[in-house]
């Protein structure tokens, strides 16, 4: 493990692998170098790039600023860009696939861009859209009800069933959620209203790749669509078989080909 700091003084940590140009992974919800899908994907593509798998700020072995806002977590990956010598390559998965479009949006130096399902699951003015589920997540977890932010999150935010995030409760990864149920209002803040931000995506002009699972549910699929259709460089691809429970083995070759594809 090894750390790079950001320009609030957050120290990030991060994994380094392989060898060849340098790919940035950015974890979804509740994920980390520890937990979720971005292990297993470093290990299928080390050998063709030096990954670089961090814990975004609040999670893992990272630290957490005092005051958070979206733009501290732009400066953390800038700060993971600038170690890994600029021009990188960058992936990102869920909420972490919205993070990755505001890096670029923000003209961070990335040479290409990847994203899987970024969860822009509701209408422009529809009721959903007005829904603040950044301030009903900080309701729970300032009245240290941290397991009832991650079942909002699941039930609420993700629609999942009450039935599954309760049986969620009763396994041993339940305490791994709750040790980041705070910082799923970072995520809520990222995602803002849940809608596609046509126009700040418009502007966003490096090598895009954007995915989504045939499997996956109607909303997911509609946002995928509609990222891809304001895109000015980007490249749609549905991955058979997959759901928002992306397999490493699937996404893999995928993102080898996009990114070792010097036409694009």
């Amino acid at each position: 493990m090894k750390k790079v700091v950001s320009k609030d003084g957050t120290e990030i940590a991060y994994d380094r692998w392989g060898r060849g140009r340098p790919l940035i992974l950015v974890d979804g919800a509740l994920c980390s170098r520890s937990f979720g899908p971005m292990p297993k994907i470093a290990s299928l593509l080390a050998e063709h790039f030096t990954v670089f798998m961090y814990d975004r700020r609040g999670r893992g072995d990272s630290s957490n600023g005092k005051m958070y806002s979206v733009d501290r977590e732009i400066e953390d990956l800038d700060a993971l860009i600038r170690e890994a010598g600029g021009s990188v390559y960058l992936f990102g998965v869920s909420s972490g696939a919205a993070l990755a479009l505001k890096a670029a949006e923000s003209k961070l130096d990335i040479a290409k861009l990847a994203l899987y399902e970024p969860p822009f699951v509701y209408e422009k003015n529809s009721e959903s859209s007005r829904l603040d589920h950044k301030t009903q997540l900080e309701l729970r977890l300032s009245a240290d009800r941290r397991g009832d932010a991650v079942k909002y999150f699941m039930v609420q935010m993700v629609g999942a069933p009450a039935f599954f995030a309760w049986l969620m409760s009763l396994l041993p990864m339940w305490k791994k959620l709750k040790a980041v149920a705070h910082t799923l209002p970072y995520d809520a803040a990222i995602m803002g209203n849940f809608t596609v931000p046509s126009e700040d995506i418009s502007r966003i002009t490096v090598p895009t790749l954007i995915a989504g699972g045939e499997k996956s549910p109607e909303t997911l699929r509609r946002a995928v669509q509609g990222v891809a259709d304001v895109l000015p460089n980007g490249t749609l691809q549905w991955l058979k078989g997959q759901s928002h429970n992306l397999a490493a083995k699937a996404i893999a070759p995928v993102l080898r080909s996009f990114f070792m594809n010097e036409n694009l």
